[in-house]
């Protein structure tokens, strides 16, 4: 097979004014990585006239939702996690190495044509199963900065250390990347905590602050609210596919105290087994102040409307909590990953939020209890969170100086 002959780099970045970002998504099921690199694309195109951002995911769903101009996407192939925690392709009849051979492919050749000025990566520094290694060697060779994107939290130090082993993403940090970008804050959660960090790896880290969230400007697929302009409880799990304990134990709350508060919209997910969303969509429907719907791609209108938020504790759903400034019940997933429940511990600590652990039982009077008191808890804002979300701006400015780094470099080589 005959490889693609490099472009003059040099050259074609003095030859167009435009810069121009790639991004990769790894993830298949759920909504987390899409949401966060879709949040980011449009803060850079906003902020940045001219400037392109394409993003490569394997959502399947990605369509669903809408871009602005000068934001695109390529979906490469899905694949869903087994319960023993291998891959299977998520549609078509090939094994998973075949799988991840295209998805490589197709990363490949995208950065190959797309060229970007800037390359980020969410979280998983090598990729699905290493399927964005040699295209980071490609890019590293032409001399394009390559970001890793972190969320704070990542999971408990014990089981981390052991995963970045298997993977050798230390190795990677240190010999491929140029920078990693922590979408948080170090005073509220570190990735690296409790982690043997090379001093390298540290000194490239940057904290840029959360991500913060707004209403997009067109309607949400839900903006007729039977609900009218009153005051209600927006119940979300995001992509769905592990919410099945929040919504029934939110269910079990009304079912068990009709005279709570404030009525409830659940937000089932796409990701949520048809099943469960049948069972949930029928348990809701038999009371008269709880209603269900499957998916709504601008559920950050729903937010800004609702009077409060029980929700899981996803790095997304806590940048929305501290976004829209809302008193929120959290239960967060504590398995196969820790992720969520030390986010939302810490988070709990420091006044942001309410946390109830799911044991087993969900007692309907417990959640009853809370969503009674959610009236009276704290905003986040009341705990000085807002100065925490400065996220967008941050790597709106890393951004700036990466490019214009990269093309003082090629300017200089041109003229050499």
């Amino acid at each position: 097979m005959t490889k693609t002959k490099a472009p003059a780099t040099a050259k074609l970045l003095a030859d167009r004014p435009a810069a121009r970002v790639l991004m990769y998504s790894h993830d298949t099921m759920g909504l987390g990585h899409l949401r966060r690199c879709r949040a980011i694309a449009h803060a850079l195109v906003e902020d940045h006239p001219g400037l392109s951002v394409l993003i490569l995911s394997g959502s399947p769903i990605i369509g669903s939702f809408d871009f602005r101009t000068r934001v695109d996407f390529v979906r490469i192939p899905g694949v869903i996690k087994l319960r023993n925690g291998d891959y299977t392709s998520l549609s078509l009849h090939l094994d998973i190495e075949e799988t991840v051979a295209l998805r490589s492919a197709i990363i490949r050749h995208t950065a190959e044509v797309f060229d970007p000025d800037l390359f980020i990566v969410d979280k998983e520094p090598l990729g699905l199963r290493g399927e964005v290694k040699e295209t980071l060697e490609l890019l590293k060779e032409r001399g394009t900065p390559l970001i890793l994107g972190m969320r704070d939290v990542m999971d408990e130090p014990e089981l981390l250390e052991q995963e970045w082993e298997r993977k050798k993403v230390l190795p990677a940090l240190q010999d491929l990347y140029d920078e990693v970008w922590v979408y948080g804050v170090k005073e509220v959660c570190d990735p690296y905590d409790g982690l043997d960090i090379p001093a390298e790896i540290k000194l490239k880290t940057r904290y840029t602050g959360y991500l913060r969230r707004s209403v997009s400007p067109a309607p949400s697929p839900s903006s007729a609210l039977p609900f009218g302009d009153d005051p209600f409880i927006l119940v979300t799990a995001g992509g769905g596919g592990d919410g099945e304990p929040v919504m029934d134990w939110v269910l079990r709350a009304y079912e068990e105290d009709r005279q709570l508060p404030y009525p409830a919209l659940l937000v089932l997910g796409p990701f949520m087994p048809q099943e469960q969303q049948h069972e949930f969509m029928e348990r809701a429907s038999k009371l008269d102040r709880v209603e269900a719907i499957t998916f709504d791609s601008r559920i950050e209108t729903l937010m800004a409307r609702c009077a409060g938020m029980v929700a899981m504790g996803g790095y997304n759903t806590f940048c929305e909590i501290l976004s829209f400034d809302k008193r929120s019940i959290v239960v967060p997933r504590t398995e196969p990953r820790l992720e969520q429940y030390i986010r939302a511990r810490r988070a709990e600590e420091l006044g942001l939020l309410r946390m109830l652990v799911d044991d087993g039982d969900r007692n309907p009077m417990q959640m009853a209890a809370a969503l009674r008191q959610l009236p009276g808890q704290k905003t986040p804002s009341q705990a000085k969170a807002v100065a925490m979300l400065n996220g967008l701006d941050q790597v709106g400015r890393l951004t700036k100086r990466w490019i214009d780094e990269r093309r003082r470099a090629a300017t200089a080589r041109r003229t050499a």
